[in-house]
């Protein structure tokens, strides 16, 4: 039985590739989450009119790799200090955030976040919001796995 896991840390071209080759990811996809409106496109999304967050929904089998583990790839591989920015992208849509889909999820995501911010791993306050995942709008498909399709493994930066 697969679980499923909501991440968003910029932009969610780079993010996907990240988790698409954990071992023990079955699925990924990319989209938008967390915002006021329904159905949103990327250019509403990119206006941060929305609400919505560039995010990705990840697919896993929990005996091959734990949430845990997820959550050390999520945290490892974006900058969780910077609100509404990762890199050179700057708006709420490129927040860091993680959605949560059950009640377990949200505890160990709390936990992970204390924990880093205890260990002064970071210099700066760790500023990922941890909320319960909401309805995920799938993005158009050429945002699919968009950098797989150009033969790229990771963004810009």
């Amino acid at each position: 039985m697969t679980e499923k896991a909501t991440f968003a840390a910029g932009c969610f071209w780079g993010v996907e590739e990240t988790f698409r080759r954990a071992p023990g990811v079955i699925a990924t996809a990319v989209g938008y989450t967390g915002g006021r409106i329904e159905n949103p496109s990327y250019e509403e999304v990119c206006s941060d009119r929305t609400g919505h967050a560039e995010a990705v929904e990840v697919e896993f089998d929990p005996a091959k790799i734990s949430y845990g583990r997820l959550l050390e790839i999520f945290f490892q591989n974006h900058d969780p200090t910077t609100p509404n920015r990762q890199g050179p992208d700057v708006g709420s849509q490129y927040r860091s955030a993680i959605f949560f889909h059950s009640p377990e999820q949200g505890r160990e995501a709390r936990e992970t976040k204390d924990a880093l911010e205890k260990s002064g791993s970071f210099r700066r306050p760790i500023v990922t919001e941890i909320v319960p995942a909401r309805t995920f709008y799938r993005a158009e498909e050429y945002h699919q796995r968009y950098l797989e399709k150009r033969g790229l493994s990771h963004c810009h930066y």
